[in-house]
């Protein structure tokens, strides 16, 4: 049992090392573009790096600090404080992804007709609504400094700190009923009701790729110089879709089971903790990795220079 304990530590400091690593290599990347060229893609990718930053940094000294405190007990302020930061980086990571997954999907929409840019394309329009993701994501986690966490209940091994790792966790016999409401309230609004939206924007992607790579598949064969034009039309136009593409098919994955697991979780199992840990921190580990590369901000080339 301690050697397995041992590994799960090596790998969430694995784990972790390669989100810090892949969030900082994408802001650093996105920094180094000239004000005048960047776009607001970019600035929302600049945003969901610097909220999945956050997140990995604030779960894993919240872990060290359960850790090293577990024979005394945790102020309550630094508990709430903490579990405050660690929710408002998640809701700002899950928001931005929305954001990103509604922005590609309102780019594709009638692109080869449409004549004027969408609204988001406008930089002043994208601070804006950045601003409202991060307030709304700050409005839904100041209910944690009101929230009650009363004691485990004592057929439940647990620290004495009365900070617990999970969210919702408290105990069955005492148990607030604003903290029931917070919960259904947060499981809706900031993971169903996200899925629902990426999952919908996902499939639109989806239908417009096909659509297009049907209606290219002719244009190749028309003539030599055609088919080289197309190619490097081709690959290029697709490339920033598909990796959205991809990056939402890992976020749906991801907090499909972190919703799941958030409802009816077994808090009662070895390593659970561990277990939950690897579900949350998956997307903002890798999220980083599928975007810079699909959108050509990771590179060989880029990454000797730097």
């Amino acid at each position: 049992m301690f050697g397995l304990s041992v590994i799960l530590l090596g790998l969430r400091v694995i784990v972790s090392c390669i989100g810090l690593v892949g969030n900082i290599f994408l802001i650093y990347a996105i920094i180094q573009i000239k004000s005048s060229h960047v776009k607001t893609f970019e600035l929302f990718l600049l945003a969901l790096a610097l909220a999945n930053l956050e997140e990995i940094i604030i779960v894993n000294i919240y872990e060290i600090i359960i850790h090293q405190t577990s024979s005394a007990p945790i102020n309550t302020g630094l508990c709430r404080t903490l579990k405050f930061l660690t929710v408002f980086g998640e809701i700002t990571s899950i928001n931005f992804t929305v954001l990103i997954s509604i922005f590609r999907q309102q780019k594709l929409r009638h692109a080869e007709t449409r004549v004027t840019p969408i609204y988001l394309d406008s930089i002043r329009s994208a601070w804006m609504v950045s601003g409202i993701c991060v307030m709304l994501a700050t409005l839904l986690s100041l209910p944690i400094f009101v929230l009650n966490f009363p004691g485990p209940a004592e057929n439940i091994t647990r620290n004495s700190s009365r900070c617990p790792r999970k969210l919702f966790q408290c105990s069955e016999n005492d148990c607030p009923a604003l903290n029931h409401i917070y919960k259904y309230l947060f499981t809706t609004v900031c993971n169903l009701l996200p899925l629902i939206i990426v999952t919908v924007n996902s499939c639109f992607i989806i239908t417009v790729l096909l659509s297009q790579r049907k209606t290219l598949t002719p244009e190749l064969s028309v003539s030599g110089s055609s088919q080289f034009g197309s190619k490097r039309k081709g690959p290029r136009y697709h490339h920033s879709p598909t990796a959205v593409l991809a990056a939402m098919g890992l976020f749906q994955v991801d907090w499909t089971l972190f919703m799941i697991f958030q409802i009816f979780s077994p808090t009662d199992l070895p390593f659970w903790a561990e277990t939950e840990f690897f579900i949350s921190i998956s997307y903002t580990s890798l999220s980083p990795y599928v975007y810079g590369i699909g959108n050509n901000l990771f590179s060989l080339k880029k990454c000797m220079k730097k």
